[in-house]
């Protein structure tokens, strides 16, 4: 797979885990009263997913220093 290929692929899933993300923490803001255990397991879940973002981010960023191959 190309640099630009990979890099492609890289930004369709950062835009797409982006918009899950901010679903998610949307629906956590908009809970009700709710078990703190279940609120507490979503916030985890929703920055869990926030650093495999800043993962892909970082390898998006090493593939556009690096020439195409």
């Amino acid at each position: 797979m190309s640099n630009e290929e990979e890099l492609r692929r890289l930004d369709e899933e950062i835009a797409r885990l982006k918009e899950e993300n901010r679903e998610q923490r949307e629906q956590i803001g908009e809970m009700g009263p709710t078990d703190q255990a279940e609120i507490s397991a979503l916030i985890t879940q929703a920055d869990e997913q926030a650093g495999l973002i800043s993962e892909l981010e970082e390898r998006r960023e090493s593939l556009r220093r690096r020439p195409d191959e």
